[in-house]
């Protein structure tokens, strides 16, 4: 396609259906981050990891590029349409799209560059996954909210009803 904005769209509809694409999905929301940080872990050990990511300053700091294939190393913010994407809304979706192997190795230089953090993480445990997934369905963060239509009301009922 050779409009970006409906190439952003495209990529981000297919991202959100499982297809591999070159995006790297975030939220704005912690909460929805949370949920999937917590949707698939089903042990009690370990965590699960919440990234936290200073959009603001990195925008303001560092040149970014629309393209996937562009010539200078990048990690960019894409603004997608949400054209027929009714995950992206309740998701508060964004995307990223960069074209260097490592991307926390790329912030990290960015970083020590720049005298500032723009990357952080949270680990919670996963022992507390029944409480939190519990608190989160209070403020109406579920499998059904997060991807509409059967798919995810059925995600939500296993979630409800199923231990596995």
């Amino acid at each position: 396609m050779k409009d970006d904005l409906e190439n952003a769209a495209f990529y981000s509809l297919v991202q959100h259906h499982g297809y591999p694409t070159p995006l790297l999905d975030w939220t704005h929301s912690p909460f929805i981050a949370a949920y999937f940080a917590f949707r698939k872990k089903r042990t009690d050990e370990g965590f699960a990891r919440i990234f936290l990511f200073d959009q603001r300053e990195w925008v303001k700091d560092v040149p970014r590029s629309q393209l996937i294939s562009a010539a200078l190393p990048h990690f960019s913010f894409l603004n997608p349409l949400a054209i027929n994407n009714l995950r992206m809304v309740p998701q508060q979706a964004l995307s990223t799209v960069a074209n260097v192997d490592d991307i926390e190795e790329f912030i990290a230089f960015n970083e020590k560059n720049n005298k500032k953090t723009y990357l952080e993480v949270i680990d919670l445990p996963v022992s507390e996954r029944p409480q939190i997934m519990q608190e989160l369905s209070l403020m109406g963060i579920t499998g059904g909210s997060m991807f509409p239509g059967l798919d995810g009301a059925c995600e939500q009922l296993r979630e409800k009803n199923f231990n596995i």
